[in-house]
């Protein structure tokens, strides 16, 4: 007799097959070696790799589908990106006819000529602001460097410390994001 672990050993004669339970509803039952036919065998690998190609063909088709929408998002962004500024510019348009007539006619009496511009800086004004520009105030104001570049320090007692003196050239705000910085000249008082 050889070594064992410890538990009685059974031999097949002893197993009791006619009291054996059934294999549960879904559990698959391992056939016996020769018990399929043959054909039934090629039926099921003729069936399973239709149902592979089948998969297969959907995946190649949904990776293409991805691929197009994809490219085709990236295209919008880009055309979007080329003519964002379509809107803004018609609205400019009429301006520039304006300004074009303006300059076309030529005035006797350079006070006309002056209210014409002004009207014309006027509507220029009024498209900027449907748009959601605004000026940014800078002069008499205290110096904000994240609205106001300084362009230079002047020495004087007549302003505050550190506030606008003179505004060379106006800051813009579209909505609530910085155009461009206004350019002035700050106030540098010692006394204070």
């Amino acid at each position: 007799m050889g070594k064992t672990n410890g538990k009685s050993e059974m031999k097949s004669k002893e197993l009791d097959l006619d009291h054996e339970l059934p294999p549960a509803e879904g559990e698959l039952s391992v056939p016996e070696a020769g018990s399929v036919p043959p054909e039934a065998e090629i039926n099921e690998v003729q069936k399973l790799r239709s149902e592979r190609d089948a998969l297969l063909d959907r995946l190649a088709r949904s990776q293409a589908e991805f691929d197009n929408a994809r490219k085709r998002a990236a295209r919008d962004q880009q055309e979007y990106r080329d003519y964002a500024s379509a809107e803004a510019i018609k609205a400019l348009l009429p301006v520039i006819d304006n300004f074009e007539r303006a300059l076309s006619v030529s005035s006797s009496k350079s006070s006309e000529f002056r209210t014409g511009i002004e009207l014309i800086y006027k509507q220029l004004q009024d498209v900027l602001q449907k748009l959601g520009v605004r000026q940014i105030a800078a002069k008499g104001e205290p110096f904000d460097p994240r609205l106001h570049e300084a362009i230079e320090m002047v020495e004087t007692e007549d302003v505050p410390d550190h506030s606008v003196m003179d505004e060379l050239q106006h800051g813009y705000m579209l909505k609530d994001r910085l155009l461009r910085p206004a350019m002035v000249r700050v106030a540098k008082n010692s006394k204070q």
